[in-house]
């Protein structure tokens, strides 16, 4: 949100991460390791917003989501070069951060079959060559699989006999696969975090070449399908293997969570005041949490109370505070034709009673409970305001849409307007 970054990246865009928003990867670097990013990067379309400007060391990747790397190859696309030259996609790209930039040509409906193939193959050459040279590493690798449109090579059509997505996860498992290989060969495994994870919730709309899930709703919904993720960490020495964790988490928390694994356990903290590294001053608010001793056993309960939850027009649609979730308004049906709603009773759920948000709208007895559960507001109000407060205080970027009108910040303008408000009763 602080970043605006609500959603996907688009060619052609001037919109991307700003330099002013720090990265693992600019954390890592200043603690010696070696950083790279491989496979998928929608943030932004320019070369000051490549990674290798934003702490790692190496680049190998596209810039979009697959359907918009396809989009020259559709019917309807423009054919004059100059509108594919302002307009249209760039190729995959291939950086350094002593400034070299190659395009390695477009990401073509033929390239898609393979082009995860590319990336893997780069990611076991920056980790042999990390280890060769004696140097620990930091790699993001972001598979082409699973976004639409799925282009599968041969050998991996029909392999399950149920359709094209568990096809596609074949194949990104067998990937998967040789990157957990490599590291046993490299004899860096016992010293190595592992983190899998996804980007959002399943996008049902377009199954079957999309996922499924048990949760209400999907991606781009206000609901826990929208929003839910798998995450599976090998983390040798600090978690025992097949445990299990039940305490919310945000992928915002793996920022302060690796740097603590590095060696700085209060970087939140420190940022708030300011702090240099990577050979540059910041000064940020980050929305994360370390969790290295919850994940120890030194703590009963993961640190993350509350997420707030945003729509992709810069909306706050509701309020997690530790199980209870209140919804003021909902992203409802699928991804490409959700409206916003606004009810006039915000709607209440415990996650752990109800994790499948069913209860409002299948109980005859739920207004009965909600009712007998309103004492939340005051708390869940005090959340969303503590998390306001800090945007005037630190840096900030508005963010773009797919709207004409852009976006939409109702929660901001109310903020301020109560700000100037409660001034004005002062004097």
């Amino acid at each position: 949100f602080r970043t605006g970054l609500l959603t996907i990246g688009m060619p052609g865009s001037e919109h991307g991460i700003p330099d002013w928003a720090p990265t693992i990867a600019d954390v890592m670097k200043d603690k010696g390791y070696a950083t790279a990013q491989f496979g998928k990067n929608h943030l932004g379309d320019q070369d000051k917003h490549l990674p290798t400007n934003h702490g790692f060391d190496e680049f190998f990747g596209n810039l979009y989501h697959l359907n918009a790397e396809e989009e020259p190859e559709t019917y309807y696309y423009p054919k004059d070069a100059e509108f594919k030259k302002k307009f249209g996609p760039r190729g995959v790209i291939h950086s350094y951060a002593d400034g070299r930039v190659e395009d390695t040509g477009p990401l073509t409906r033929k390239r898609m079959e393979t082009v995860d193939e590319e990336f893997i193959g780069a990611s076991l050459d920056f980790m042999e060559k990390a280890v060769k040279q004696d140097k620990p590493f930091f790699m993001w690798v972001n598979a082409s699989r699973m976004h639409i449109h799925t282009r599968l090579q041969d050998k991996y059509k029909g392999i399950t006999g149920v359709g094209i997505y568990p096809d596609g996860m074949t194949e990104h498992d067998d990937h998967v696969g040789l990157l957990l290989e490599k590291l046993d060969d490299l004899n860096v495994a016992d010293n190595t975090i592992v983190i899998y994870s996804t980007d959002n919730g399943a996008e049902k709309f377009t199954w079957p070449d999309g996922g499924t899930s048990p949760f209400h709703g999907e991606k781009g919904t206000t609901f826990e399908g929208g929003m839910r993720v798998p995450q599976l960490v090998r983390w040798p020495g600090v978690i025992e293997p097949g445990s299990k964790f039940n305490s919310m988490m945000s992928q915002e928390d793996w920022l302060p969570t690796l740097a603590a694994a590095a060696g700085d356990s209060n970087l939140v903290e420190e940022l708030k005041e300011g702090k240099n590294f990577n050979n540059k001053d910041w000064r940020v608010h980050l929305d994360g949490n370390n969790f290295m001793p919850y994940f120890k056993g030194d703590e009963e309960k993961g640190p993350r109370t509350s997420k707030l939850y945003f729509s992709a027009n810069g909306e706050l649609n509701a309020v997690r505070w530790n199980d209870w979730k209140a919804t003021f308004a909902m992203m409802d049906g699928d991804m490409q034709s959700a409206i916003r709603q606004t009810p006039a009773w915000a709607e209440i759920t415990n996650l752990r009673a109800d994790p499948f948000e069913t209860a409002p709208r299948e109980s005859g007895m739920y207004v009965r409970w909600m009712i007998d559960n309103m004492w939340l507001f005051v708390p869940m109000s005090q959340e969303v305001g503590k998390f306001m407060a800090t945007l005037d205080q630190y840096p900030f970027q508005a963010g773009t849409n797919f709207s004409a009108a852009g976006i939409n910040y109702n929660t901001l303008k109310l903020q301020k307007m109560m700000q100037l408000a409660a001034e004005q009763q002062a004097k």
